[in-house]
């Protein structure tokens, strides 16, 4: 191509991906706009780039979706935010469009565009631009609309403030409920940009509006508005026109909306401040937990500890405890793993004694429960019970139901039980774990499941950091070590990764003495498996043991292995034995 011609080529090559048949050619030129932007030089990129990905946006979901995403991150390569509004009419023109994903992503771009233009340029291109989409023939346009009046506000002057309201308003009685449900989830951001004489007057009676929709789709996230504007408003403002709608919402027809309460009632309790949530909300709450959709049940019992923390532990006791209660014995599983993931966290709120009188049976009948979840979410949480009642009450009331546990049909039940017996061990303390749980910690190497099997392994080890090499020396070791000869090839392939997570909490001699012959024994193993994981291990164990130990008893073993008819065992044991004199040249 003639020099002359250079300046054009990047545009050229733009045009002609663009129009590819391919749709990752053109999705390929799209996420390279910078590229040719940089190449084109700034004036160039607005007078022809800009102008033609504007006259061409007929295209395939993803490749506007790319297109938009880009174009919020341009204003570098258009010379500026002096010049940010060029790049309005191609993102104006993408929130037009029919898929849903791409309409977000330029509603998105735009705001950040319009939050680093100048407050003229704003005025002068930004709000013209939210008009026009709020006026659009078509309900998707006036959805996009609503997500950039928090952008468009703030720089308005007076007069176009008010008119800017007052389409807000219109947006939130619009005939299609899309867009009074694009208005409604907006409202809050909107609302923290409105001056506070006008918050209290229009926003709050567009937000009434809302609140009385006939669609519960409308209602829902006007949910969501009560704890946005709550935060915006005085406290006696938000008791007098905020608490009401909560109340009312609460005992709404739609199970949707009781759901919606129930999951942002915390947010809602930090709105309205502690004295209104214990006067009014607890009722309330307690009509959510009791509800008769098990949805709203599960988001009001998932709240649970968080709304006890803003009452005083009598409250709690009094009012939401009888109500725990009847939900560890709900008729769904879910609402009873919900309660569960969350109830351990009421020990420290309730104090000792009510924790021992009240919760503690709770507790051991969701220990128990048929759903494996709900008891995988009682046991993950044990700690923060035993910081209220004591390890001994702890071990004596929970201890037994956590030994059953550890014996569980189902594997993750008895994996959790797994992860959590380190933790568990440093709590009961050293005597306490020999008696009870010393004997599970082996069993669990020979069960079924790979994944017990290789948690268990990895226990040992976190065990023998905990308690010590002493301990593990006269506790753990000599088990693992009568455990090697399993007819079982899978359970000796355990006992190798034991022998190898052991060695370095052990330290050089033990190893030596202990471990390595056994090891060595275990090379002449019959099943290939095992002898290329001996490979692996001696090669981990070779910065554990001194030079003399590897020159006399670990390089014959790898050569051996080394010549071995199997072609993995071989490959191994190379790798090991290169491995081995890396090691002893550098020392």
């Amino acid at each position: 191509m003639a020099m002359v011609d250079e300046p054009l080529y990047p545009i050229a090559v733009l045009i002609d991906e663009l129009k590819n048949e391919d749709i990752q050619r053109r999705l390929n030129s799209i996420r390279g706009l910078s590229t040719i932007a940089r190449a084109l030089g700034e004036e160039r990129t607005r007078k022809e780039l800009i102008p033609f990905l504007s006259e061409n946006n007929d295209d395939e979901d993803e490749v506007l979706l790319a297109m938009a995403e880009e174009l919020g991150v341009f204003i570098l390569y258009v010379g500026g935010v002096d010049h940010a509004h060029v790049l309005l009419p191609p993102l104006e023109t993408l929130c037009t469009v029919e898929e849903t994903c791409v309409r977000d992503k330029a509603v998105e771009s735009l705001c950040r565009i319009g939050a680093q233009m100048k407050e003229s340029d704003v005025v002068e291109w930004f709000v013209p631009v939210v008009k026009r989409l709020a006026a659009g023939e078509w309900f998707t346009v006036r959805v996009s609309s609503c997500g950039l009046f928090h952008i468009a506000y703030p720089s308005a002057p007076e007069q176009l403030k008010s008119e800017l309201r007052t389409i807000y308003g219109q947006l939130c009685q619009d005939d299609m409920p899309m867009v009074r449900r694009a208005a409604a989830s907006n409202l809050g951001k909107f609302a923290a940009t409105v001056e506070p004489t006008f918050l209290k007057t229009e926003i709050m009676s567009i937000f009434n509006d809302l609140t009385n929709d006939d669609q519960d789709s409308v209602r829902l996230l006007a949910v969501e508005g009560c704890a946005a504007l709550g935060k915006l408003l005085e406290p006696q403002d938000c008791v007098a026109h905020i608490l009401p709608v909560i109340v009312s919402f609460a005992q709404d027809k739609s199970w949707r909306v009781r759901y919606m309460v129930a999951n942002q009632l915390y947010e809602l309790c930090e709105a309205v401040g502690p004295e209104p949530t214990r006067n009014d909300l607890v009722p309330a709450y307690v009509r959510l937990l009791r509800d008769n959709e098990a949805e709203v049940r599960i988001a009001a019992a998932g709240k649970v500890t968080k709304f006890c923390r803003i009452l005083s532990p009598e409250l709690a006791i009094q009012h939401i405890l009888p109500c725990v209660k009847e939900l560890s014995t709900d008729s769904s599983q879910h609402v009873r793993s919900a309660l569960a993931s969350v109830i351990m966290g009421m020990a420290p709120v309730l104090g000792k004694d009510a924790t021992i009188e009240q919760l503690l049976p709770i507790f051991l009948s969701l220990l128990k429960d048929e759903f494996p979840d709900v008891r995988l979410n009682i046991i993950s949480k044990l700690d923060q019970v035993n910081q209220v009642i004591g390890i001994d009450l702890l071990s004596q009331s929970l201890l037994p139901a956590i030994v059953e546990l550890a014996e569980d049909r189902h594997w993750r039940v008895r994996l959790a039980i797994i992860e959590y017996i380190p933790l568990l061990a440093s709590q009961l303390g050293v005597g306490f774990f020999d008696d009870k749980l010393g004997a599970l910690c082996m069993q669990w190497l020979e069960d079924k499941v790979y994944s017990i099997r290789d948690a268990a392994a990895n226990n040992l080890k976190r065990l023998a950091e905990e308690f010590g090499p002493d301990w593990a020396m006269q506790h753990i070791v000599p088990q693992v070590l009568e455990k090697v000869s399993n007819p079982h090839y899978l359970y000796r392939m355990t006992i190798i990764q034991a022998i190898s997570l052991l060695a370095p909490v052990m330290g050089a001699e033990i190893t030596s003495q202990k471990l390595l012959p056994v090891v060595i024994t275990s090379s002449k193993d019959r099943v290939p498996n095992i002898k290329f994981n001996i490979a692996k291990v001696l090669q981990a164990l070779i910065p554990i043991l001194d030079s003399s130990e590897v020159e006399k008893t670990v390089k014959p073993c790898l050569v051996e292995l080394s010549e071995d008819p199997d072609v993995d065992v071989r490959f191994y044991a190379s790798q090991a034995l290169q491995s081995c004199d890396q090691i002893m040249m550098s020392c």
